[in-house]
Order: structure tokens, then sequence, then C-alpha cells
């Protein structure tokens, strides 16, 4: 396989780690009593049930199975300086996509078939380097908790109360992590607009509407979108919509990541790795192959 991205070899989450990610993994490592709560939601049995359902109902990507989307995988862990984790493909009409990373296991990537139909290659890229984002960034057991809790937290002493104090705080990390995670995929397929592209058509997209779809009037939604906040109540309106929510709004995820791939850190990311790249070319077996 033919790299057609530079490989960003030495990358470490904080070079691309968003700042309300990073403040908001602070707040939650503070929360009392989740360390127990992992331990307890995290056991072998849950690691056992989520491995086997998806050897189960889902088609594992490798060489020999939906090679295509393998290619992109390997070319999106090259340049991201990643291991490589299983991919699923599962049938699902909802377009979703999910990351776990369980203890003991390998960590793995479901994306549900009605997502592959709604992109194109480069998009589906896009968002395998936005899950392989929260492996990069060691998200997974915390993801994997705030999808467990509130099914779980009645199994355990003073769950409800647990449960209180935890959601608005886990929750907003989790949307916190989403921007992190855009930075990551843009990271591996190094072009904005698909990174845009895929949040425009799962905002209003279908297999039929995505090709008449233009991509910068969506851009440009985000700045009526920011034009709310010039009033309180606009502002009160936009915070409590967002707390219900497990994700940014699209278009303000698109409007980040337009913003951060226009900002020097950015391009000097790139250039950095990119000088690191062509002085290993130099040397064969300079950079890692997986």
């Amino acid at each position: 396989m033919v790299l057609s991205k530079s490989p960003l070899i030495g990358l470490n989450a904080d070079h691309f780690r968003h700042p309300l990610d990073r403040q908001a993994t602070q707040a939650l490592k503070r929360l009392p009593g989740l360390d127990v709560a992992i331990r307890s939601l995290l056991g072998p049995m849950g690691e056992q049930f989520f491995y086997l359902e998806n050897i189960a109902a889902s088609v594992l990507v490798g060489p020999n199975q939906l090679p295509d989307i393998h290619d992109l995988l390997l070319e999106a862990c090259q340049v991201l300086d990643l291991e490589v984790p299983q991919l699923y493909i599962k049938q699902h009409p909802v377009p979703n996509a999910y990351t776990f990373a369980m203890r003991g296991k390998q960590p793995f990537i479901v994306v549900h078939t009605a997502l592959i139909e709604l992109l194109n290659p480069a998009e589906v890229q896009a968002v395998i380097g936005h899950e392989l984002g929260h492996l990069k960034c060691d998200h997974g057991v915390y993801l994997t908790l705030a999808n467990l809790l509130s099914l779980a937290t009645s199994q355990l002493p003073f769950g409800g109360l647990l449960m209180q104090s935890w959601q608005s705080q886990i929750m907003e990390w989790v949307r916190c992590a989403e921007f992190t995670c855009d930075r990551a995929a843009l990271l591996a397929t190094q072009d904005a607009r698909t990174v845009a592209s895929v949040l425009m058509k799962l905002s209003g997209g279908s297999p039929t509407l995505s090709p008449q779809l233009n991509l910068d009037a969506f851009i440009d939604q985000a700045r009526s979108y920011d034009a709310i906040s010039n009033s309180e109540i606009g502002e009160m309106l936009k915070q409590l919509k967002t707390d219900e929510l497990s994700h940014p709004v699209p278009v303000l995820r698109a409007r980040e990541i337009d913003r951060w791939a226009s900002t020097p850190d950015y391009q000097d990311l790139l250039n950095s790795r990119l000088l690191v790249t062509t002085q290993t070319d130099q040397h064969p077996g300079g950079w890692r192959n997986w």
C-alpha cells in the first residue's frame, strides 16, 4: 500500500488535544467513586459481552475482507503513529461509529453500514481517524463507562446517586473529547473540507441527497449559530440544548475544525512531522510498518 498522506512520526496526543478536552478530563478524574465504577462496570463479563457481540454479529475488516476499507484503516494508523485496532462493519440503519477499548482485549472500532453508504472513501477514512483519536488519547475507558453508566448504575450500591453526580460531567467530557477526535480525523485525512463534509452529511445527508449538498453553505451556517450568542437568552438556549447532547452540534464541530486547520499549531505540526518523514525516508527502516 502506497501512502498518500504524510505519517506523523512520534505524534503524541497532547500535540493535538483540544483545550476543552484537557480541562474536562482533569475534572473527570477528580470525580469521587469513578475508579470503583470503572472496575465494577468494565469487569471480565463486560469485556466478554462486547467482544463476543461484535464477533458474532459484525464483519471483521481485514486484508481479505473489505480490503479497500482495511487499507483506509492501515493508512490512518500509520499517519497517526498508532497500532492497528480491529475494525468491524455492523449492519445498522442509523449512521454511527464508535470505539471500545476494553481492559485485556484488543481495542476495536465499529462502523455502521448506514454510515458507509452515506460517505465517500475519504470521508470514511475521516470517520476512522476520528475513532482512532479516541484510542490515541486513551479515551476508551471513559467512553465505555459513559455508554454503560445509564444501564449499569442500578447494579451498584447508591447507583442512582452516583449517576446524578457524574452524568453532567461525564457528558461534558464526551462532548469535549469529540473536538479532539475531529482534530485526529483532520490529521488522518489532512483535508479540513473532508472532515466538515462528514459532519454535513451526518446533519442532513442521505445516499440520495448527499451529492446535492453544498459544503460552503454548511460552513456558513456556523456563523449564524455563533450569532445566537450575541444575546443572553440565545446563549442560555444554546447551553440548555447542548446539555442534552452526547456530541457538540455539527455546525460547531465544523467551525472548530475549520479554525484549527488554519492555525500555526496545525501547520507547524504537519511541517515538523514532514521534516521527520523526509529524513527517515532517506534511511530504510526509519519508520514503523504495522
